[in-house]
This record gives structure tokens, C-alpha cells and sequence, in this order.
């Protein structure tokens, strides 16, 4: 009985533990849909997953949101182990690493905590990269990534659902040094970016974001854009989509002073993390396309989301898009919702899950 009560607490205070791969936890995974030979499993239990980073030892990083902490997992023969590598942040969801060193933003600034990969039992304390952001709540989950610049670009969203907000400090995808300086913005009209990645090829900047609510079931289209360049307007919070006017300030500026998504997606799904799959475990046909973490309806009365989507490119031009995963969702309710994306060495794809506090892991077996 001691020995137990020993173990709880333990768990408690250091949140450290391990997970056997085969623990399933009464997720209901066989209800998700994929394409022939393709298989999902149970990776990690992970309180309100969100944004996910490797190291360039292995280890998957991953931020929350309410749960204000920054998890590190491990894995040692199919045993992983999960760490507790900060705690008390506010909104801690996105997560990047750069040379040895993880990156969190949380609400208004970026800590960095320098060579996290070697102290995982015991972080040193951070380094305050910035905290210039904006203090508000409202869409303050940050997404945080480096690019092929070695620059670290992050989002900040609009403070509000529709509004004409001061768009030298909202609404966009900023970028600065690793240090904190030279910050500028990259692009502007950016309603709620939370995923972005870069062509492997090109190394140009492809980032989703979250449409307005409140128009109608079928509108506004949320987005998949690209930004070859800086100085890029999206449209926010004059144009939705293609060509769709905001009904309030759409009038004030109309579509054509806007660089319209590369993509369309369906109205109310959310789209949150994206990569560009990079493994060589999955088909040809997979390769260098875009997979995207669909979150899900939120304030709508018709539910659309909760799955994952590919979108597949030639010469920057869609070629098409289809659903790749989905069963998330069930009879109206929702039992998970993903978030972010994360290409593995083996070419293994993870996805995190807020709603289930779960990281799966999707793989491929030639039939």
C-alpha cells in the first residue's frame, strides 16, 4: 500500500512515467477510417495535446493549452516515457527546437530552454527570447516553427472573430532572429494560423488558417495559403476565402487588394497543424504533399472536421484534396479532435489529440 502511494505521488510531482506501445486506453481507434494499408495506433497519452517538435535526438516535444505544461517523451524499445519539462505557463502550445535548445511560446513570449535534449530530468532554467506579443486570450495559441532562414516565424491571431484590429501587432505570421532581435512581420490578414511549414523544395511558407464564425453553416471557407514572399496581405478581416466579402467590413477593402488561399477547405473544420510529408514509409504519391490536422467545429450548429486531410501539389497548383483519416467524430459528439502533424524518422506520421489527450502514431505496410 506504501509502495503504491509512493508511486502515485511520484507520478504526481515529477510527471514522469512510461507507456508500454501497445496501450490502448479504451480509445476507440478501430472507428478510424484510412486508406488501404494504413494502420493507427496509440503512442502516447498526453494531456491536451497540441503542438509537436522533435529534437535531434528523438524526442517528440509537445505543447498544451489549458494544462500549461510542455511534455517530453522518450523511447526506448517500444517503452516511452513521458516527462514533465515545464509547468504553470500560460497557453504553453507551441513548441519548436533549434540547435540543441526547445523553443515555447507562451501568450506573449518565447522561452528557450538550451541543450533541453541532455537535461530532461532537470531543464535549466529558460531564457526569455521575447515577450512583446500580445497579453490577449483570445487566439493565443501560438503556432512557433524555424525555417530553411534559420528564422523563427510565429503567429499571432487576431483578438476577436471579426474585427478591424491594429495589424502591426495582430492578425499575422512574425519572424525574428533566435536571440529575440530583428523582429518584423512576414505576412498580414492572417486570421488564426496555427500550423505552417515549408516546401522542401521550394522553401517557401504554406500555413493554414481558421475562418471567421458566425456567417452562415457554409461559410466562410477556412484556408490553406502560401507565402512565397514577405509582405503578403490574406484578406483578414475584409475577405474570407477566394471571394467571400465580410458582411460587417468587407466593403471597406473588398478581395482584390488580397492574395487569395491556394486552397479552399470546407467551412467550419478548423485546420490547424500541417506539414509537408517527408518520410519514405508511405507511398510515392504521398511524398512532398501536405497533410493537415483538421480540429473541428466548434461554434456551429452542423459538426465538419475531426480528421485529417491530404492536399496534394504539382508546381504549387492543387491537384486535389481528400479526406485521409476520420471517425473522430460520432453520432454528432466528438471523442477526439486533432491538432497538430509531426513527420517521424522512420516516416511515421503522429498526430496529437487535445480532446482524447492522446499522441497516435499512423504507419504503412505494403499489402
Amino acid at each position: 500500500m506504501k509502495l503504491s502511494l509512493f508511486l502515485t505521488l511520484s507520478i504526481l510531482i515529477f510527471g514522469n512515467y512510461t507507456q508500454a506501445a501497445a496501450q490502448e486506453v479504451d480509445l476507440p481507434l478501430e472507428k478510424i477510417k484510412l486508406p488501404p494499408g494504413f494502420s493507427i495506433s496509440l503512442w502516447a497519452k498526453v494531456p491536451d495535446a497540441r503542438a509537436l517538435a522533435i529534437g535531434d535526438k528523438g524526442t517528440v516535444f509537445v505543447g498544451s493549452k489549458s494544462a500549461g505544461n510542455v511534455y517530453a517523451i522518450t523511447d526506448h524499445h517500444g517503452k516511452r516515457q513521458i516527462r514533465t519539462i515545464a509547468s504553470n505557463l500560460k497557453l504553453p502550445s507551441g513548441v519548436a527546437f533549434h540547435q540543441g535548445a526547445l523553443y515555447v511560446v507562451a501568450i506573449n513570449r518565447i522561452l528557450r530552454y538550451d541543450q533541453i535534449e541532455e537535461n530532461l530530468d532537470q531543464p535549466l532554467q529558460p531564457t526569455v527570447v521575447i515577450d512583446s506579443f500580445p497579453k490577449e486570450s483570445f487566439h493565443a495559441e501560438r503556432f512557433i516553427a524555424f525555417g530553411p532562414d534559420d528564422l523563427l516565424y510565429a503567429s499571432v491571431g487576431a483578438p476577436c472573430d471579426a474585427c478591424e484590429a491594429d495589424q502591426s501587432q495582430y492578425a499575422l505570421i512574425s519572424r525574428l532572429m533566435p536571440d529575440g532581435s530583428n523582429y518584423e512581420i512576414f505576412a498580414q490578414g492572417v486570421r488564426n494560423s496555427v500550423g505552417f511549414d515549408w516546401h522542401p523544395k521550394t522553401k517557401e511558407l504554406w500555413f493554414t488558417d481558421i475562418g471567421r464564425d458566425w456567417m452562415s453553416g457554409s461559410l466562410p471557407p477556412n484556408e490553406l495559403n502560401h507565402a512565397p514572399s514577405k509582405g503578403m496581405h490574406f484578406g483578414f478581416p475584409y475577405c474570407h476565402g477566394k471571394n467571400t466579402l465580410d458582411p460587417k467590413f468587407g466593403a471597406k477593402r473588398g478581395c482584390e487588394r488580397s492574395t487569395p488561399p491556394t486552397v479552399e477547405l470546407d467551412a467550419n473544420v478548423s485546420p490547424m497543424g500541417m506539414r509537408f510529408y517527408t518520410g519514405d514509409m508511405f507511398p510515392p504519391e504521398y511524398k512532398n504533399q501536405i497533410i493537415i490536422a483538421e480540429h473541428g467545429s466548434l461554434n456551429q450548429r452542423t459538426h465538419n472536421g475531426y480528421r485529417l486531410e491530404w492536399v496534394y501539389l504539382e508546381n504549387n497548383k492543387v491537384l486535389r484534396k481528400e479526406i485521409f483519416a476520420e471517425g473522430w467524430l460520432e453520432n454528432g459528439k466528438a471523442w477526439g479532435r486533432p491538432v497538430d502533424v509531426l513527420i517521424m524518422p522512420d516516416g511515421a506520421l503522429l498526430v496529437s489529440d487535445d480532446e482524447a489527450g492522446a499522441i497516435y502514431r499512423i504507419s504503412y505496410t505494403k499489402s
